[in-house]
């Protein structure tokens, strides 16, 4: 694989760095691709050439705006390969999971953002007034303004593209930061905004780490006008203190420690296979990804049995490999990050039913970022493993009774994000899922979105809901005009 160079994109043009840092390919520890790091003068300059470009593109008249945007998403599916091999060698993921997922629901943000944008109603209401007669009240939604995006790295485009697109749709202009372990994708698209013409400015890549780099450069800007952001929730925390002086909106998604509740009359098999695929898709690197299963008692035996057969049967295997299930944890560091946990497991006094180190396979995946697929139980709900997010392929198995004591599990989190319930009684799936204190709760399915639903977390998972008509809650700000009739 031919090294690449990755250049930060301001103002319409590629610009090199003050320096550059190495990437890697997570699934053989091969150079992949320099990086150019953006300095606090490219950083500047990105958030100038935005701001220059915001009057003209929040004029464009919807239609032609959007155009842009199904233009940037027939660009994504034209170089579907480019995309594609510059996932893989950033994530490692299997071939089977980016072409399926990240690269199709990348194009396909921004056409769903973009229809959106172009059937938008206007709230109005007619008001009467003293004098008898009446005013009309209508909501004028205006752009936000500059956006500054940080995406993270387990689903680079897909999550880089669910933000830019409904920001670009409102009318605003965007200074990203792709993450620096997998910043390609948003390299690439870069590259397919100039080809499709997009007025310069209005999308800048910027390169870079968190503390004093592009990541605080963007978010202690005083010309950005607000922060969206995935990713870890103490990082969030970072940034609400960086934008706390100027009292700038910020949309947060953040970690999760997702719980799934198996009732005695689920589908068992389907449940099991759901549950598998909550726990160990994308080497469990996904914020929805379960990570606490609650299993009613008459059938835990038999199904921690039957996840352990699920779970020794992916295959680890190279990316290009179609029968590769699973591919590694994203960097050797976040890997360290992982083991740490499996070892922190086994010292609380949790039962490795599988899993539990590092796989060895004799040939160059030994030099990538490789982990077992993991199960425990035994573990107290007091242990640090059931309270804080792993981020792996892994999930601790424990037995409930009744549906108010698998509530209260479920629950016992400071988190907020996701949950799953499998059940066969749809009434009671209803009520638990209800009862779910989570942004989104699935009944016998997981990761089954629609992209017009609100999608977000409370708690340590984050603030504000994306998705829809609800991404307009920040990507816009609306003016209430009072007529006297």
């Amino acid at each position: 694989m031919s090294v690449k160079s990755l250049r930060n994109f301001i103002g319409g043009r590629f610009e090199d760095g003050i320096r550059t840092f190495d990437k890697l390919n997570p699934a053989n520890g091969e150079l992949v691709a320099r990086v150019h790091e953006a300095s606090r003068d490219q950083v500047n300059a990105a958030v100038a050439a935005a701001r220059q470009a915001l009057p003209a593109w929040a004029a464009l008249p919807v239609n032609q705006r959007t155009d842009y945007l199904y233009a940037l998403a027939d660009g994504i599916e034209r170089r579907f390969d480019d995309f594609l091999a510059a996932e893989i060698g950033d994530t490692g993921k299997p071939v089977g999971w980016a072409s399926q997922i990240d690269i199709p629901r990348g194009a396909a943000n921004f056409r769903a953002f973009a229809e959106i944008a172009r059937t938008l109603d206007m709230e109005s209401f007619m008001t009467d007034t003293p004098d008898g007669r009446q005013a009309l009240n209508y909501a004028y939604r205006k752009p936000l303004g500059v956006v500054g995006v940080i995406s993270p790295w387990n689903l680079p485009l897909l999550l880089f593209t669910w933000k830019v697109a409904p920001a670009l749709a409102f009318g605003n202009t965007v200074v990203a930061k792709p993450s620096e372990v997998t910043p390609s994708t948003a390299t690439l698209l870069a590259e397919v905004a100039a080809e499709v013409g997009l007025p310069a400015g209005v999308f800048n890549v910027v390169h870079g780490f968190g503390p004093n780099s592009a990541g605080e450069f963007i978010t202690t800007h005083p010309d950005i006008d607000g922060i969206t952001f995935t990713g870890e929730s103490a990082t969030g925390s970072t940034i609400m203190k960086a934008v706390a002086p100027g009292v700038k909106p910020v949309s947060f998604e953040l970690g999760g420690k997702n719980a799934a509740l198996v009732f005695e009359d689920a589908d068992f098999d389907a449940a099991v296979a759901g549950v598998a695929r909550s726990v160990f898709a994308n080497c469990g690197q996904v914020c929805l990804c379960t990570e606490r299963v609650y299993v009613q008692r008459p059938i835990y035996d038999r199904f921690v049995a039957a996840l352990k057969l699920e779970a020794e049967k992916l295959v680890l295997g190279r990316p290009m490999d179609s029968a590769t299930t699973m591919g590694p944890l994203v960097s050797h560091e976040h890997r360290e990050k992982v083991l740490s946990y499996l070892r922190l497991a086994v010292e609380e006094g949790a039962t490795v039913v599988t899993g539990g180190g590092v796989p060895t396979f004799g040939d160059e995946r030994d030099q990538g970022a490789y982990i077992q697929p993991t199960i425990w139980t035994g573990l107290p709900e007091t242990a640090r493993c059931i309270k804080e997010e792993v981020f792996g392929p892994v999930c601790h198995i424990a037995p409930f009774d009744t549906e108010e004591e698998a509530i209260r599990l479920a629950n016992d989190t400071h988190y907020g994000l996701a949950a799953a319930v499998w059940t066969t009684n749809l009434t009671r799936g209803h009520r638990v899922a209800q009862a779910m204190q989570v942004g989104l709760a699935w009944v016998n399915c997981w990761f089954l979105r629609d992209l017009r639903t609100p999608f977000g977390g409370s708690g340590l998972s984050g603030i504000g809901r994306e998705g829809g008509r609800h991404s307009l809650h920040f990507y816009t700000e609306p003016t209430n005009v009072c007529v006297k009739l």
